[in-house]
Order: C-alpha cells, then structure tokens, then sequence
C-alpha cells in the first residue's frame, strides 16, 4: 500500500518516460483503463496494473482482446461520464485507427498515450513519428513530449483541455518509444492534493449531457448536410483547443512552477535560420544548435508541442522572418516525403516573405542522428547549390549506415543464390 502521507507531497524521483506517463494518470485519479499490451509501452500498463491491484488507484482496470476493443470500450465509458486512460504504440494505434475517428465523433474527453515506434513491414522496434502522424486528422488534440516531466505533465495538461466545454474532445500525449519511454530523467511529480487542485473530478468540470452548446455524440445516420455540421464543429473544438491550452499552462505555471508555450523557441532571439523538430531527438537538435552557436553561427531550434491544433500564428511568427528552415522529419509519407514538411510549407505559403525550406529524412526506426547529418542540414540552410529542393525530402545516412546496409543486401543475395 501507498504511503498516504508521501502520496501527499510533492517530490523528485527518477522515472522513464512509462512510469511519467503512468504517474499522470495516477495523479489524474483515473477510473476506467482499458488495456492491451504492446512494446514499448507495456510498462504504463504493468504500473497501472499494479496500482489498482493493491488500492493505490480506485475504479476498474481491464484487458481486452484488442487495440480496437481497449479504444471502444474506453469511448463508451468516457461518453458515460467517467475518467479513461489508456495507451498504445505503432501498429497498436494503427488497429485502433476506426475508433480513434468514433471516439473524437462522439465528442468525449479521455486522454490516450502513444508510445511511438516505427511501422511494419520491414518490422522494427526503433521510434519514428509515422505512427502518430497517421491519426493527425482523427480528431484527437496531439501534444508531443521531448522529455519525462513534459509526459506527466502534458498527462495532466491533457486531462483539463479535453474537458474543458470548449474543447469536449479526447487529447493524445505522445513520447518517443525507447529514446523516452526506457530512459530515467529527473521528474517533479505533484502532490495529489495539487493535482486534485488543478485537475478536479471530471463531474465537476464536465457535465456529461448538460451542454450549453450542441455536440455530436450519437451514431445516427445523417445527411450530408447534418454530417458536414457536426465534422465542421469537430474542427472548431480543436481549434479552441489553442485556446484552452493558453489558459491551462497558465494556471499550471502558477502551481507547479513550470510554463509551456505551444511552441518550443531554443535559442532563437537573433536566430537567422532553425531546425523544425518534434519528440525527445530535438534534444540532440539542441546539441546541434549549441554546437553552431559556439562557432558563431546563429541557429536556433523550433519544436512544436502541439500538433494538433497546429500552432500555425506561433510558426509563422518563430519562423517567417528567418533566412531558411531544415525540417527534421523523423517520418516518412511514400510519394510525398516528409510531413512535418508540408504541415509547415502550409503554415508558411502565403507570406510575403517566407525562408527556403529544407525536409531531412531522418531517424527514422530509431536511427541516430549523427553530428555529420546535423552538419548537413547546416550546409543546406547555408545556401548548398546541391540541396534537394524544397519540395522534396533528402534521406539522410552516414557512410558507414550505408556500407552496412549495402553489406546486408549483398548478403541476402547470397543467400537466396
């Protein structure tokens, strides 16, 4: 059993990116966690488990036979008016696409973690974005983390928007799997009576039928007309999303002492041109960044932590006035390139004056980003003749990545002759 006057303080702990994101939910006081395991996120069950298990946490934990199961049923308990949780990772998320579109349709609040790792086939157990990327447009808020104590508190965070009545809509927390989920950082975790100060229960924030305002939450066939309405509303609830988070972090600063912007401006005061990252690699970004900066070259580094709204006015201010831009994409769209790329040649089209914009292809799988391959990106912000156009994304490997790839292949050729 928990010790109840520890629980009741707040304190400094060592904890992976799992247990950060499983403290959240502690901290939230959730009810429901419907469960399905999945590497690398199986550690934020196995803590949960355990917590209900011997009364640390109250209300019900079950497993399912499914992603798809795990994501219904925590939709139906949400719209019956209790606190879900519940996380996943890569093909786990990409099973549960259809429900991720139901849930968000149904207008509930709950807060899902997704623990990033690349996609099959070729099979891998490295993070990349793509699987997170994929249900950008499902209609779920998205806030990405760089580092432990962001996970636990963009749980929290999480919680209060995506009950707040402006927003009414689930929130995804998203953490590079291995790179964040198995690494031990330092984590400020609030007290529970804090918490419950900042996050109280959800009957008091959120009625769960009595609106002000209409929302969707059947699954009735409608005309096109009715249809186009209530998507359009979706679309307004996550755009008020922006604004809620705004309010939030401002409160949460005042408690806890700890401020987030929707975007994350490294070094950027005087910055002529910036990466564009997301996840715990901007970390190395800004290793890159400090790296530059010591030979008088003034880079700066851009990371959103939303996603979903977009934070489009932030970017364009952060990013219109620069001379050039090298988005780090650590995803791949096949015949299209790298989509951080063409969220942010969006965001920044119509400017009067908008930097040249680089995609680098990189990380992908959990490949590290070596300083050769920051080194380059520089070189293409610095006006390379030979840069790939801004249209199109360059893959980027080391020469030894490539003699082993190429060592692999020739083997495999071998084999099969």
């Amino acid at each position: 059993m928990v010790d109840v006057s520890m629980e009741n303080m707040a304190r400094r702990a060592m904890l992976t990116g799992n247990a950060a994101a499983a403290w959240g939910a502690r901290l939230a006081k959730a009810e429901y966690v419907p469960a399905f395991p999945i590497t690398p996120q199986t550690e934020i069950i196995e803590l949960l488990a355990e917590w209900f298990g011997d009364g640390t946490m109250r209300g019900k934990f079950v497993t399912l036979d499914s992603e798809h199961s795990m994501l219904t049923a925590a939709g139906a308990a949400a719209a019956a008016g209790v606190r879900v949780f519940s996380a996943t990772s890569s093909q786990g998320l990409i099973y549960a696409l259809e429900t991720l579109y139901m849930i968000s349709g149904w207008r509930v609040p709950m807060v899902l973690v997704n623990v990033s790792r690349g996609l099959s086939a070729p099979i891998t157990l490295g993070p990349d974005h793509n699987d997170v990327l994929a249900a950008r447009d499902a209609g779920w808020v998205q806030l990405h983390a760089e580092n432990c104590q962001e996970v636990v508190d963009f749980t929290l965070l999480a919680y209060r928007i995506s009950e707040d009545v402006r927003v009414s809509a689930p929130v995804l927390v998203n953490l590079d799997g291995f790179q964040l989920s198995f690494t031990r950082e330092t984590v400020d975790l609030p007290g529970t009576s804090e918490a419950d100060e900042f996050l109280p229960p959800r009957s008091a924030t959120h009625p769960t039928f009595a609106r002000s305002t209409p929302v969707a939450q059947g699954v009735a066939v409608l005309d096109g007309a009715t249809y186009s309405y209530f998507r359009y509303q979706l679309h307004l609830a996550i755009q008020n999303a922006a604004i809620a988070f705004r309010d939030t972090t401002i409160e949460f600063d005042r408690r806890f002492g700890r401020h987030y912007e929707p975007l994350d401006a490294y070094r950027m005061e005087d910055a002529e041109c910036a990466l564009v990252m997301i996840g715990a690699n901007a970390t190395l970004g800004k290793q890159a960044v400090d790296r530059w900066r010591e030979s008088g070259r003034k880079v700066g580094l851009v990371r959103p932590r939303l996603i979903r709204p977009l934070p489009c006015s932030e970017l364009r201010q952060a990013l219109g006035s620069l001379r050039a831009v090298a988005v780090v994409d650590q995803n791949l769209a096949p015949g299209a390139g790298g989509i951080l790329r063409q969220e942010l040649a969006t965001v920044l089209y119509d400017l009067p004056r908008r930097p040249s914009l680089h995609s680098f292809v990189v990380g992908l799988g959990g490949k590290e980003i070596s300083d050769v391959e920051f080194d380059r990106m520089l070189t293409a912000m610095n006006g390379d003749p030979q840069a790939t156009p801004s249209y199109e994304s360059e893959l980027l490997m080391t020469e030894g990545e490539l003699r082993r790839v190429d060592r692999a292949i020739h083997l495999a050729g071998k084999e099969e002759a």
